[in-house]
């Protein structure tokens, strides 16, 4: 029998539409359910839709250079997703040409926060069903290692400079309401998105890393590498 993973996703994959999109099929064997991630903060990135996580302790230094009180309660140092279980090597192939090199691929515990349901069963336009904008309380962080036992999972760490973070917590609420229609549809936006448009040349290349040559802001040479990360057991 072909071995699964699990995925802690936060980011444009709560939404079902664009996972289905970004790994290429409807996730009938799919299972998925609100989950939480501990010492870990989501933040905007500069220029971008999508958000970062990092370890609190970035999240310090993060703060720190932005004058802020790097000293966050412990309800605040943690982030809500989702956690989808049965996805395939290939599944977790195309999700690491995805998120490209700004990430490491982890594996870290989350906490499921209710039961696992088909990923079939969420419909695309009702994403709210998954990651509500209004969430119920968090559990008590003293005894959620009890009542909400801790699962292994992989997500994605922003790894890139935290210079390219913004101090803000990014929401997916405000994803959805501001930006999702880029990602999410038919219309001419979402068949120019860059990032779907990225998966598509690796996925029809078989995964092959590709060197770009681009000009950078003073007009010299360069090159651009997003390297595919390979899938571990």
């Amino acid at each position: 029998m072909a071995a699964t993973y699990s995925a802690f996703f936060y980011g444009t994959l709560l939404h079902p539409f664009i996972l289905r999109r970004v790994i290429d099929h409807p996730g009938n064997d799919l299972e998925i359910c609100p989950a939480l991630l501990l010492e870990h903060t989501r933040h905007a990135i500069k220029l971008a839709d999508y958000p970062g996580v990092i370890p609190y302790y970035k999240t310090r230094q993060l703060l720190e250079k932005n004058g802020l009180n790097p000293d966050l309660p412990p309800e605040e140092r943690t982030v809500r997703g989702t956690l989808v279980k049965g996805l395939s090597k290939n599944d977790v192939a195309l999700l690491d040409i995805f998120e490209g090199n700004e990430y490491s691929r982890d594996r870290i515990s989350v906490h499921p926060l209710g039961p696992l349901v088909p990923l079939s069963s969420i419909s695309p336009a009702a994403s709210s069903e998954i990651a509500p904008s209004d969430p119920p309380p968090i559990p008590s962080l003293d005894t959620i290692a009890t009542t909400h036992p801790p699962v292994q999972a992989h997500t994605y760490i922003w790894i890139n400079p935290l210079e390219d973070l913004k101090p803000e917590i990014w929401y997916f609420a405000d994803f959805v309401q501001k930006n999702a229609w880029k990602w999410v549809g038919d219309g001419k936006a979402v068949e120019e998105n860059e990032f779907y448009g990225e998966v598509d040349k690796r996925r029809d290349m078989g995964g092959v890393i590709v060197r770009e040559e681009i000009a950078d802001a003073a007009g010299t040479e360069g090159k651009d590498i997003r390297v595919v990360v390979g899938v571990e057991a």
